[in-house]
């Protein structure tokens, strides 16, 4: 596929477009949407290494009084800062009686267990034994050699990304009934942005699909974010899959060029019926060299609401995508 011009920046990031086409009657993707291709490329994905590591959170989440617990992959995860900052992971059951350490308050960087008072400071004690955790500046993550079975590596393999102090960061979480493979085919999908949503994306078109020698197997877009009415900020992204349970999008031309949007993908426990549920744990990391970017990272308070908003009614479709998906897969309806 022969690459189209890129958007350019101009002196201002927002665009009128002429008077769009009516929904129906905008270009049909279902064609370049290959299942092949998205198969492949998702099996290219599953045999990178993740280093049995799993992203729990957003490190802004991990507040001095309290721990984030998640149940990873079947695993019972707590995690807290200790007295020297130092972030702390470990299995979320006391050594005691085996009370849930998530509804435990941390006092003073030492957990203290609410049924009996019994305190960890993250070192080893009664069986208690910490698990390696990595706080990145926007996301929290632990590893789990039991669940991951791969050669740990002692941090998890993060993209490039911007410095997370110089950039806007927010941090979306949502959970669904399917399985990590589901939400990485999901977005290893571009094709469906702008049919699916309507809403957020326009002008969609895929400008460039991994090859047989494409070290990064990307998948390239042209898209335009609908802000208001015409109004609209073109870019050109690249959608690359670093390891098994995580997509990075990258805008490499266009408005906010640097800036990414890293989709990770977390096993969490079986519901009660059996059926798989995974995490979607969604980073933006927003730069722009402009000069007023600077105020917009000011605001962030005001702004990360917003981008989590956006996010979540991105997720309530994508999720339905991923549940769909891994429904027809379970029930031998369509091949996975």
């Amino acid at each position: 596929m022969t690459p189209a011009q890129p958007p350019r920046r101009g002196r201002l990031p927002l665009r009128l477009r002429r008077a769009p086409a009516p929904w129906e009657r905008q270009r049909p993707t279902w064609h370049e949407a290959r299942p092949a291709l998205i198969a492949d490329a998702l099996k290219r994905a599953r045999a990178r290494p993740s280093g049995n590591w799993y992203a729990v959170g957003a490190s802004r989440d991990l507040r001095a009084d309290r721990p984030l617990a998640r149940t990873v992959a079947g695993h019972e995860v707590v995690l807290w800062r200790n007295a020297e900052g130092r972030l702390v992971a470990g299995p979320g059951a006391c050594p005691h009686l085996g009370a849930p350490l998530r509804d435990s308050p941390v006092r003073c960087g030492t957990l203290v267990c609410h049924w009996h008072g019994l305190a960890l400071g993250g070192e080893p004690f009664a069986g208690w034994e910490p698990w390696l955790a990595h706080d990145d500046g926007v996301l929290v993550w632990v590893r789990l050699d039991a669940a991951g079975g791969e050669e740990p590596t002692a941090r998890p393999p993060l993209p490039g990304r911007p410095v997370a102090t110089a950039a806007l960061t927010a941090v979306y979480t949502g959970v669904g009934v399917c399985e990590p493979d589901d939400v990485v085919a999901n977005r290893l999908d571009p094709w469906h942005g702008a049919w699916f949503h309507p809403y957020s994306f326009v002008d969609l078109t895929v400008v460039g699909t991994p090859g047989p020698h494409d070290e990064e197997d990307a998948f390239t877009v042209d898209v335009s974010f609908k802000v208001a009415g015409r109004l609209v900020v073109p870019v050109r992204a690249v959608f690359t899959a670093p390891g098994p349970r995580t997509v990075v999008m990258r805008i490499t031309e266009g408005e906010g060029r640097g800036s990414v949007v890293e989709t990770h993908a977390t096993p969490l426990t079986p519901d009660r019926s059996g059926r798989p549920r995974t995490a979607v744990v969604e980073a933006v990391i927003a730069t722009s060299d402009r000069p007023g970017f600077t105020a917009a990272r000011r605001a962030s308070p005001l702004l990360r609401p917003l981008i989590r908003h956006t996010a979540g009614r991105l997720w309530r479709d994508d999720l339905a995508y991923a549940e769909r998906r891994w429904a027809l897969r379970s029930s031998g309806r369509f091949p996975g």
